[in-house]
């Protein structure tokens, strides 16, 4: 796939599941003022993917939040296995402490077969941290604690949304894009 197909996949997503459904009430801010930066890593190894990972935190620092509030590193060939990709959160945590943005930026992390501990692959909660690909969400600390200062229960988000998942089903959950692969099966039309 071209990088344009894969931040379209990823954009589609973005409106159609995240803002679409509610799932992250900040989202649809950013993204109508196209303060989302979208961009891809072919990166094919953890050293690479750092490098990537390194040049957009700084890049999302260097700028004004006027400018770039957010980027999505969509990680298309690499980290296909969820644990091998949870794995690697540990050196992009640490590249960011190395590179001094440790409550500047903060990394999410969202993937196609994400698994919270504790819970089955199918589990609706699961699919509030799911995405057509691997993909660091790379985020300012000053417009969390802004827009969570805005929203009056920002601690409610999560249960909103795993109730909103449930109350889909599989099929809702097809026709906004989800599952992807859904533990490593095919994704189902």
């Amino acid at each position: 796939m071209t990088d344009e197909q894969l931040i379209n996949d990823t954009r589609r997503w973005v409106d159609e599941a995240v803002i679409g459904l509610n799932l992250c009430p900040f989202a649809k801010a950013v993204q109508v003022k196209q303060l989302v930066h979208y961009t891809v890593s072919r990166a094919r190894d953890a050293q690479q993917l750092s490098k990537d990972l390194a040049r957009e935190l700084i890049a999302l620092a260097d700028m004004p939040p006027q400018q770039r509030d957010t980027t999505l590193l969509i990680v298309p060939d690499m980290l296909q296995d969820f644990l091998d990709f949870n794995d690697f959160l540990d050196q992009a945590d640490a590249l960011l402490e190395q590179l001094g943005f440790s409550g500047i930026l903060q990394i999410a992390d969202f993937h196609p077969d994400y698994q919270f501990a504790d819970t089955q692959p199918e589990d609706p909660g699961n699919y509030t941290n799911r995405a057509p690909y691997p993909t660091l969400h790379l985020l300012r600390e000053d417009s969390i604690d802004a827009a969570v200062a805005a929203f009056p229960d920002a601690s409610a988000i999560f249960e909103r949304n795993i109730e909103v998942l449930e109350a889909l089903g599989s099929q809702g959950l097809a026709k906004v894009g989800f599952p992807f692969r859904g533990n490593g099966h095919e994704e189902k039309a």
